[in-house]
Protein backbone atom coordinates (compact mmCIF):
# COMPACT_ATOMS: atom_id res chain seq x y z
CA UNK A 1 0.00 0.00 0.00
CA UNK A 2 0.70 3.54 -0.32
CA UNK A 3 1.97 5.51 3.13
CA UNK A 4 -0.88 7.89 3.72
CA UNK A 5 -0.30 11.16 5.60
CA UNK A 6 -1.84 12.45 8.08
CA UNK A 7 -1.98 16.17 8.03
CA UNK A 8 -3.39 18.96 10.06
CA UNK A 9 -4.96 22.67 9.17
CA UNK A 10 -5.32 25.51 9.94
CA UNK A 11 -1.53 26.69 9.26
CA UNK A 12 0.02 22.63 9.97
CA UNK A 13 3.34 22.27 10.63
CA UNK A 14 3.06 19.08 8.32
CA UNK A 15 2.28 21.28 5.14
CA UNK A 16 5.70 20.95 4.73
CA UNK A 17 6.18 17.36 4.96
CA UNK A 18 3.55 17.33 2.25
CA UNK A 19 5.61 19.43 -0.06
CA UNK A 20 8.42 16.88 0.36
CA UNK A 21 5.98 14.09 -0.54
CA UNK A 22 5.95 15.86 -3.73
CA UNK A 23 9.47 16.82 -3.96
CA UNK A 24 10.25 12.64 -3.25
CA UNK A 25 7.92 11.54 -6.44
CA UNK A 26 6.76 8.56 -4.83
CA UNK A 27 3.04 7.22 -4.61
CA UNK A 28 1.31 8.55 -1.40
CA UNK A 29 -2.20 9.41 0.02
CA UNK A 30 -3.40 12.50 2.12
CA UNK A 31 -5.65 12.30 4.94
CA UNK A 32 -6.64 15.85 6.43
CA UNK A 33 -7.93 16.53 9.75
CA UNK A 34 -8.90 19.61 11.54
CA UNK A 35 -6.35 20.42 14.21
CA UNK A 36 -9.44 22.34 16.23
CA UNK A 37 -12.01 19.65 15.74
CA UNK A 38 -11.56 15.83 14.85
CA UNK A 39 -7.73 15.59 15.96
CA UNK A 40 -9.18 16.66 19.87
CA UNK A 41 -11.72 13.95 19.90
CA UNK A 42 -10.75 10.62 21.84
CA UNK A 43 -10.96 8.09 18.66
CA UNK A 44 -7.97 10.28 17.44
CA UNK A 45 -5.81 8.87 19.80
CA UNK A 46 -5.75 5.13 18.23
CA UNK A 47 -3.14 7.16 15.40
CA UNK A 48 -1.57 9.75 18.15
CA UNK A 49 -2.29 9.48 21.91
CA UNK A 50 -0.58 12.67 22.05
CA UNK A 51 -3.88 14.25 19.95
CA UNK A 52 -1.26 16.13 16.83
CA UNK A 53 -0.29 16.01 13.67
CA UNK A 54 1.96 15.03 11.57
CA UNK A 55 1.03 10.94 11.70
CA UNK A 56 2.13 8.72 8.84
CA UNK A 57 0.68 5.49 7.99
CA UNK A 58 3.29 3.50 6.45
CA UNK A 59 3.79 1.51 3.93
CA UNK A 60 3.47 -1.34 6.14
CA UNK A 61 0.27 -0.15 7.58
CA UNK A 62 1.67 0.94 11.16
CA UNK A 63 1.14 4.44 12.36
CA UNK A 64 4.35 6.75 12.54
CA UNK A 65 4.50 9.76 14.98
CA UNK A 66 6.74 12.72 15.08
CA UNK A 67 8.18 15.01 12.36
CA UNK A 68 11.39 14.03 12.52
CA UNK A 69 10.91 10.10 12.62
CA UNK A 70 8.58 10.93 9.64
CA UNK A 71 10.99 12.91 7.89
CA UNK A 72 14.03 9.83 8.61
CA UNK A 73 11.41 7.38 7.22
CA UNK A 74 11.02 9.35 3.94
CA UNK A 75 14.86 9.69 4.17
CA UNK A 76 15.45 6.32 4.18
CA UNK A 77 13.25 5.74 1.12
CA UNK A 78 15.11 8.30 -1.04
CA UNK A 79 17.22 6.40 -3.08
CA UNK A 80 17.82 8.46 -5.52
CA UNK A 81 18.50 11.67 -3.56
CA UNK A 82 16.18 13.99 -4.38
CA UNK A 83 15.39 15.47 -0.66
CA UNK A 84 18.39 14.30 0.64
CA UNK A 85 22.05 13.91 0.54
CA UNK A 86 24.37 10.76 0.66
CA UNK A 87 24.81 9.35 4.43
CA UNK A 88 27.77 10.78 6.47
CA UNK A 89 28.16 13.78 3.54
CA UNK A 90 28.65 17.39 4.77
CA UNK A 91 25.13 17.85 3.35
CA UNK A 92 23.77 15.22 4.88
CA UNK A 93 25.07 16.45 8.60
CA UNK A 94 24.28 19.97 8.17
CA UNK A 95 20.56 19.08 6.82
CA UNK A 96 20.09 17.23 10.02
CA UNK A 97 21.61 19.83 12.19
CA UNK A 98 19.16 22.17 10.65
CA UNK A 99 15.86 20.10 10.79
CA UNK A 100 16.44 19.29 14.66
CA UNK A 101 16.93 23.48 15.24
CA UNK A 102 14.03 23.94 13.70
CA UNK A 103 11.59 21.13 15.00
CA UNK A 104 13.18 21.94 18.21
CA UNK A 105 14.24 25.08 19.52
CA UNK A 106 12.70 27.19 16.19
CA UNK A 107 9.26 25.23 16.61
CA UNK A 108 8.85 24.96 20.38
CA UNK A 109 9.52 28.57 20.47
CA UNK A 110 5.69 29.36 19.80
CA UNK A 111 4.83 26.96 22.29
CA UNK A 112 3.53 30.19 24.79
CA UNK A 113 1.89 31.82 21.70
CA UNK A 114 -0.25 28.71 21.21
CA UNK A 115 -1.31 28.24 25.04
CA UNK A 116 -2.48 31.45 25.08
CA UNK A 117 -4.27 31.44 21.67
CA UNK A 118 -6.07 28.23 22.61
CA UNK A 119 -6.61 28.55 25.86
CA UNK A 120 -10.11 27.12 27.12
CA UNK A 121 -10.62 29.25 29.76
CA UNK A 122 -9.62 32.29 29.01
CA UNK A 123 -7.09 34.33 31.61
CA UNK A 124 -6.16 37.94 29.91
CA UNK A 125 -3.64 38.63 32.63
CA UNK A 126 -2.02 34.95 31.79
CA UNK A 127 -1.96 35.25 28.23
CA UNK A 128 -0.44 38.30 27.95
CA UNK A 129 2.16 37.29 29.91
CA UNK A 130 2.68 33.99 27.71
CA UNK A 131 2.54 36.12 24.49
CA UNK A 132 5.11 38.65 25.93
CA UNK A 133 7.45 35.47 26.42
CA UNK A 134 6.43 33.84 23.61
CA UNK A 135 7.54 36.65 21.34
CA UNK A 136 10.77 36.89 23.03
CA UNK A 137 11.32 32.87 22.19
CA UNK A 138 10.13 33.36 18.65
CA UNK A 139 12.67 36.47 17.91
CA UNK A 140 15.33 34.93 19.78
CA UNK A 141 15.49 31.74 17.46
CA UNK A 142 14.88 33.66 14.13
CA UNK A 143 18.21 35.46 15.48
CA UNK A 144 19.98 32.14 15.67
CA UNK A 145 18.36 30.22 12.56
CA UNK A 146 19.05 33.89 10.48
CA UNK A 147 23.05 33.66 11.54
CA UNK A 148 22.89 29.48 10.50
CA UNK A 149 21.77 30.23 7.00
CA UNK A 150 24.71 30.34 4.18
CA UNK A 151 24.62 31.35 0.90
CA UNK A 152 23.37 28.55 -1.48
CA UNK A 153 19.73 28.98 -2.52
CA UNK A 154 17.84 26.65 0.07
CA UNK A 155 19.17 24.88 3.32
CA UNK A 156 21.35 22.78 2.10
CA UNK A 157 22.49 23.44 -1.48
CA UNK A 158 20.71 24.44 -4.45
CA UNK A 159 17.53 22.42 -4.28
CA UNK A 160 14.94 22.08 -1.66
CA UNK A 161 15.13 19.20 0.86
CA UNK A 162 13.68 17.68 4.02
CA UNK A 163 15.16 20.76 5.75
CA UNK A 164 13.37 23.28 3.84
CA UNK A 165 10.27 20.94 4.01
CA UNK A 166 10.25 20.75 8.02
CA UNK A 167 11.20 24.95 7.91
CA UNK A 168 8.53 25.95 6.02
CA UNK A 169 5.34 24.33 7.58
CA UNK A 170 6.81 26.48 10.85
CA UNK A 171 8.03 29.63 9.52
CA UNK A 172 4.74 31.32 8.47
CA UNK A 173 3.85 30.97 12.31
CA UNK A 174 5.80 34.16 12.44
CA UNK A 175 2.61 35.74 10.48
CA UNK A 176 0.07 34.35 12.12
CA UNK A 177 0.92 35.24 15.78
CA UNK A 178 1.58 38.52 14.41
CA UNK A 179 5.20 38.82 16.06
CA UNK A 180 7.52 40.53 14.25
CA UNK A 181 8.08 41.23 9.79
CA UNK A 182 9.52 38.79 8.36
CA UNK A 183 11.79 41.43 6.74
CA UNK A 184 13.66 41.68 10.19
CA UNK A 185 15.18 38.98 9.39
CA UNK A 186 17.04 39.29 5.47
CA UNK A 187 18.17 35.63 4.55
CA UNK A 188 15.47 34.17 6.17
CA UNK A 189 12.53 35.95 4.08
CA UNK A 190 14.39 35.66 0.94
CA UNK A 191 14.78 31.88 2.05
CA UNK A 192 11.36 31.79 2.61
CA UNK A 193 10.21 33.72 -0.48
CA UNK A 194 12.11 30.99 -2.60
CA UNK A 195 10.98 28.06 -0.77
CA UNK A 196 7.09 29.23 -1.50
CA UNK A 197 7.95 29.91 -4.70
CA UNK A 198 8.40 25.95 -5.02
CA UNK A 199 5.64 24.15 -7.27
CA UNK A 200 5.48 21.29 -4.77
CA UNK A 201 5.12 24.37 -1.51
CA UNK A 202 1.98 25.75 -3.20
CA UNK A 203 0.16 22.61 -4.18
CA UNK A 204 0.65 21.96 -0.31
CA UNK A 205 -0.48 24.71 0.69
CA UNK A 206 -3.41 24.58 -1.56
CA UNK A 207 -4.02 21.04 0.04
CA UNK A 208 -4.24 22.16 2.98
CA UNK A 209 -6.33 25.19 2.28
CA UNK A 210 -8.92 22.51 0.95
CA UNK A 211 -8.66 22.83 -3.12
CA UNK A 212 -8.19 20.56 -5.11
CA UNK A 213 -4.69 21.77 -6.93
CA UNK A 214 -3.17 19.66 -9.71
CA UNK A 215 0.38 18.67 -8.16
CA UNK A 216 3.54 15.99 -9.74
CA UNK A 217 0.97 12.76 -9.51
CA UNK A 218 2.27 11.49 -6.81
CA UNK A 219 -0.38 12.19 -4.80
CA UNK A 220 -3.00 9.19 -5.69
CA UNK A 221 -6.19 10.74 -3.13
CA UNK A 222 -7.62 11.59 0.01
CA UNK A 223 -8.44 8.85 2.47
CA UNK A 224 -11.14 10.38 4.97
CA UNK A 225 -9.83 10.46 8.48
CA UNK A 226 -12.28 8.24 9.76
CA UNK A 227 -11.62 5.07 7.70
CA UNK A 228 -7.68 5.52 8.51
CA UNK A 229 -8.68 5.57 12.14
CA UNK A 230 -10.92 2.52 11.76
CA UNK A 231 -8.31 0.48 9.50
CA UNK A 232 -4.93 1.54 11.17
CA UNK A 233 -5.72 2.85 14.72
CA UNK A 234 -4.55 0.90 17.24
Amino acid sequence: MEPILVYGFPAGSSMGLVAALEWLGQPYRLSRVDMLGEMREPSYARINARHETPALITDAGRPLTETMAIAAWLEARDSARRISFEPRSPEADRMHQLMAFINTGFTGAFTPLWAALEMENPDPELQENLRRFGRELVINRHDRLEAMIGDSSFLVGDRPSLADGVLIGVVRWLDYHGVAEPERWPKLAALRRRIEAEPAVIYATAIENGEHPAGSGANLGQVPLAEVIERFGA
